[in-house]
């Protein structure tokens, strides 16, 4: 979802056009231990490079931090729900004083960079505590808790609505303010969502202003997995059993209370979760999206369709080695001679997060032909 700098050179192995004029390329499918039962006769199943170590209970979502000079430094950091967030390098070893494992409930984690910190630009971890009603946020890469104890979320609503869950973190470029956009275990049809002004709080810690609340909600299932990409400002949210809505990520926009599209509403097995972003530079890329009980990832364009930039199909799937993937997250930016073109992290349910090569996963992809692309 995140790059530091923005620099990636990598350039997909398949570039493909919306419309009439659509290339098309399909990946010859070849045999693959994994979670076969679930996948198609004759699909690929990407495999990935290592697999973290494990955390104490429930491992659930990922972020990555990505060092602003030595990229053998990031970090993949994991959420753990019986209340830890684990700091991992990238052999998927648990570095133990990043991590931080005496929280409650902790649900999801996104990261953001360059937060103004007494006078200092800060990246930041910020994670959801569902037992505790609140935003943790950490300092980067030390893991520092600068909250105070935790930022309250959905201050004012009853009890069994006030439990976050799924977080996202924008960073206005006009500005450079930082935002944290939280989801709930339940919430209302409209304004199930809450976003937050993170600002310096004084004494070397972080502040939470709420500007606003947005979001249509069916009401069948629940919302959790929220991603946001910062150059194109826009915010993603999964429906479970419904779909992808897509907001406006600033909350000073003119249209943020609208909708600007609904999309993935069909194809997925059970349930729609994780979200992640592949930017590419020139502002195309992809929107992934966690078919969870697939065991796959259904693959949607970053930039839309010509002329409707709020027009998402389906153009590919992806399978992989997961098991029930929840959370994930990807960044194209180089990692080392294992990660040249991109890392893509995803959750198993094995209490591990999988780490995969994004050359692999491009490989991996089977692309939909032009009939197969149904307009969402």
């Amino acid at each position: 979802m995140r790059r530091a700098s923005g620099d990636a050179q990598w350039v997909p192995r398949i570039r493909r056009a919306i419309g009439p004029a659509m290339t098309v390329a399909i990946v010859v499918a070849v045999a693959a231990c994994g979670p076969a039962a679930k996948v198609p006769p004759g699909a690929t199943v990407v495999q990935p490079v290592l697999v973290t170590q494990p955390v104490a209970v429930d491992s659930d979502d990922p972020a990555i931090w990505l060092h602003p000079d030595d990229p053998s430094k990031s970090m993949v950091l994991g959420t753990d729900k019986g209340g830890g967030l684990y700091a991992f390098d990238l052999d998927g070893n648990i570095i133990d004083d990043r991590s931080v494992t005496d929280m409650g409930r902790v649900n999801n984690v996104d990261v953001e960079y360059g937060m103004m910190l007494g006078g200092a630009p800060t990246d930041i971890a910020v994670a959801t505590d569902r037992n505790a009603n609140s935003l943790r946020v950490f300092r980067l890469p030390e893991m520092t808790p600068i909250d105070g104890g935790g930022l309250p979320v959905f201050e004012g609503q009853a009890p069994e609505l006030r439990r976050p869950m799924g977080i996202a973190l924008y960073r206005r470029p006009a500005d450079g303010a930082v935002f944290a956009i939280v989801s709930r275990k339940t919430g209302p049809s409209e304004g199930y969502l809450w976003e937050y002004l993170l600002a310096d709080g004084g004494a070397g810690t972080v502040a939470a202003t709420k500007v606003r609340e947005f979001g249509a909600f069916k009401g069948t299932s629940e919302i959790e997995s929220v991603a946001v990409d910062d150059p194109l400002g826009y915010v993603y949210y999964s429906e479970e059993d419904v779909g992808v809505h897509k907001y406006f990520a600033d909350p000073d926009a003119p249209d943020a209370a609208r909708e600007l599209a609904l999309f993935g509403t069909e194809g997925f097995t059970e349930q729609r979760e994780g979200i992640s972003i592949y930017e590419i530079d020139d502002g195309t890329g992809y929107i992934m999206v966690s078919d969870q009980q697939g065991n796959a990832f259904r693959v949607f364009p970053r930039e839309g369709v010509p002329g409707d930039p709020n027009q998402h199909p389906e153009i590919g799937v992806f399978y992989v080695a997961t098991n029930e993937s929840d959370g994930s997250d990807v960044t194209s930016t180089a990692l080392g001679e294992r990660f040249p073109s991109g890392l893509f992290v995803a959750m198993s349910d094995n209490r591990t997060f999988q780490l995969y090569s994004w050359a692999d996963i491009d490989a991996g992809v089977q692309w939909e032909a032009p009939g197969d692309v149904a307009e969402q």
